[in-house]
């Protein structure tokens, strides 16, 4: 009786390295809009934080504070500060908002010492996928939905 140990060889563990390899390549795509979707949702997570830092300020410093989306360079700022933050060339911005605060690609949604604001929807899209940063004008609060 011949005494065989189990295991695999090496042409079955390459065979298994490269259908995995053709999976990790072709299955992704499959799945919604792939990088772009998560490049999306990093974007409108990005413009919701923004938002919601400037509440916090507009609370703390007691005074209004607005965020400013200029809409052909895809970037915001925070209160009219030099820091710029900027959004991914892919993505499509909207922005609904007060018409006092809209003014050629720019608009703003500002806060007000109490919390509340202007309120608006920033709508970031790309492809047929889109994310929809809600403020309530009542409370400020920030929502994202898609």
């Amino acid at each position: 009786m011949v005494d065989r140990q189990s295991g695999f060889t090496l042409i079955e563990l390459l065979v298994v390295i490269v259908i995995a390899g053709m999976m990790y390549a072709l299955v992704p795509p499959m799945f919604g809009a792939g990088i772009a979707g998560t490049e999306l949702k990093k974007a409108a997570r990005q413009v919701a934080a923004g938002l919601r830092q400037t509440r916090g300020e507009a609370i703390n410093q007691h005074k209004d504070v607005a965020m400013t989306l200029d809409l052909d360079g895809r970037l915001f700022n925070i209160g009219g500060g030099a820091r710029k933050y900027q959004l991914p060339k892919r993505v499509d911005l909207k922005v609904f908002t007060a018409q006092s605060e809209v003014d050629d690609s720019k608009a703003a949604i500002r806060f007000y010492p109490d919390g509340s604001s202007t309120g608006g929807r920033v709508t970031l899209a790309a492809g047929d996928k889109r994310f929809l940063v809600d403020v309530d004008w009542l409370t400020g609060r920030v929502v994202i939905t898609e």
